[in-house]
This record gives structure tokens, C-alpha cells and sequence, in this order.
């Protein structure tokens, strides 16, 4: 009881919890601890604005949500090419070819044609 009195009575004197510790006790004592404090408060900061900021930081969210976004679409684009051409091939498989896909690659890679048939050349 003698010690909660003296703390009501003297101001220089703190309370941590129970104990009982002078103002000069509880600050920094030498340049180094300043220094370590100093240090450990700009790497806090730094990973703040890192986590802020940074290419994965809070600011970044959008634009990589804009990325995302365009890479789906030229996903897509990409699957309905990888179809086609998966059909093209299904048509051109030697056990089975289609007749009209086949004659139609002759015709545009060697330049041949029915003596029947008339070539009208577009411009």
C-alpha cells in the first residue's frame, strides 16, 4: 500500500504492471541501441511500403487482375486454334482422309487442277 502512495504522490515514478521503474530506467541508455531501434524502425518501414506498393503490394492488385483477365482471352483464342487445327488433322489422318480437304491442299500447295476445271486468278 506504501508503494501505490509513493507512486500517487511522486510523478517521476511509473507503473508497469506491478513493478515499479523510474522515468530514466525506461529510456535508451546508449547511441547503439538508438541505432538498433533506428534500424529495426526502416526495415519495418521499407516491408510496409513494400506490402503497400511493391509488385505484389495492394496497388499492384489491379493491374494484375487486368493481366489476368487478357491472358484468359488469349487462352481462349489459343484453345480454339489448338481445335481447329486438331480437326484439320483428324480429317487428314491417311487411314481416313476427306476427299474434299485433301483435293483442296493439293490445289493450293502444287498448283494442279482437272483439265476440266477453269482458274480464275483474284488480285
Amino acid at each position: 500500500m506504501a508503494r501505490i502512495l509513493e507512486y500517487l504522490l511522486n510523478p517521476e515514478l511509473n507503473c508497469d504492471s506491478f513493478n515499479f521503474v523510474t522515468k530514466s530506467e525506461t529510456l535508451i541508455r546508449s547511441p547503439r541501441e538508438k541505432l538498433v531501434q533506428g534500424l529495426a524502425l526502416a526495415v519495418l518501414l521499407l516491408l510496409g511500403g513494400l506490402a503497400f506498393a511493391g509488385p505484389s503490394g495492394v496497388l499492384a492488385w489491379s493491374e494484375n487482375l487486368k493481366l489476368l483477365e487478357q491472358r484468359n482471352a488469349h487462352i481462349a483464342n489459343l484453345k480454339a486454334d489448338r481445335d481447329e487445327l486438331k480437326n484439320r488433322v483428324g480429317l487428314l489422318d491417311p487411314k481416313h482422309a476427306d476427299p474434299d480437304l485433301v483435293g483442296e491442299l493439293l490445289r493450293r500447295n502444287l498448283n494442279v487442277a482437272h483439265p476440266d476445271e477453269v482458274v480464275i486468278k483474284l488480285d
